[in-house]
């Protein structure tokens, strides 16, 4: 599995914003995707130290448009703590 495949978007929240300060960034990843791959994935992407990775599954959430009902997919998600002096400039001209 490639890289760009393990990681599918960053996750961008008030809380995962937060966290940032803490050297914590928050990603989408493939639900096959295991806590190694993240790490390579991220430290091969970005260029940066992985110190730890969590990973957790976002449950499915019901929804309604109307008067028909339904349910988001579940995902996975990874928040990646990063060596202390390392970051990730996910705001490009921000």
């Amino acid at each position: 599995m490639s890289p760009y495949d393990v990681l599918r978007r960053p996750i961008i929240t008030e809380a995962s914003t937060d966290a940032m300060a803490l050297n914590k960034y928050t990603f989408e990843i493939d639900p096959r995707a295991n806590k190694i791959e993240v790490r390579k994935a991220v430290e091969e992407i970005f260029k940066v130290r992985v110190v730890k990775v969590n990973t957790l599954w976002m449950p499915a959430k019901p929804k309604r448009r109307g008067t028909s009902r339904g349910y988001t997919s579940r995902r996975k998600k990874a928040i990646v703590t990063l060596a202390p002096g390392d970051s990730i400039e996910l705001f490009d001209g921000v």
